[in-house]
């Protein structure tokens, strides 16, 4: 997985086009701001404040402080290179994605999921945006490895709905937020290593 980026705009919900020269500092202030303060001490003057912009281009692209959020949750999907890497063996696939994953778990964008997760159950369009833009977009960036892998005969067919397909990033997850154990790239080289390839060859041993 990529770095995440924010260079993709939208119309504003404020109705005035926005200026796209100005939403890589917001979306860095809102994230900060969120992994700082929360979702619920969060305000639109805090975000124009940190990001060293006036009052006027906050409330020009957002009416609402939700709609900040849902629009910056949303813009979460946005990545770098959009497809996932395609190395040539799922072995580099994954490890690549991997690493990607732990970049974004241990950066700003993890730091700010982490303070929305006890909001967004409680928030119905927060969960929508959450769902539809960034784990959709990881989701279907493992599908994609998953599928030219079996195309490569690499693995049995619908190994992406399988709860081996799961594992992948369950274990970085769990040890990121339940654990709070450090990951970093040999964490997630072990995790791929140790757990994920074994199982993928023996689901393949099995089916042939």
């Amino acid at each position: 997985m990529a770095a995440l980026t924010t260079e993709a705009v939208r119309p504003s919900r404020g109705g005035r086009p926005r200026d796209p020269s100005r939403d890589g500092v917001i979306r860095a202030a809102i994230l900060q701001l969120l992994a700082d303060v929360g979702y619920g001490a969060l305000t639109m003057d805090a975000v124009a404040s940190e990001a060293g912009v006036g009052k006027a281009t906050i409330y020009r692209r957002w009416r609402t402080k939700q709609d900040l959020v849902v629009d910056t949750i949303s813009d979460l999907a946005q990545v770098d290179g959009a497809a996932p890497p395609d190395t040539g063996s799922l072995e580099g696939d994954l490890r690549q994605m991997m690493r990607g994953y732990v970049a974004v778990l241990n950066g700003p964008t993890g730091a700010a999921i982490k303070s929305l997760l006890s909001t967004i159950p409680h928030h119905p369009a927060l969960a929508a945006a959450f769902r539809t833009g960034p784990v959709d977009e990881w989701r279907k960036g493992f599908e994609d490895v998953w599928a030219r892998a079996e195309q490569r005969g690499e693995v049995p067919a619908g190994m992406e709905h399988t709860m081996i397909g799961e594992t992948v990033g369950a274990i970085l997850v769990q040890r990121w937020l339940i654990t709070g154990w450090p990951i970093d790239d040999a964490v997630a080289d072990e995790v791929l290593d140790t757990v994920v390839l074994p199982v993928v060859r023996h689901a393949l041993s099995s089916a042939n």
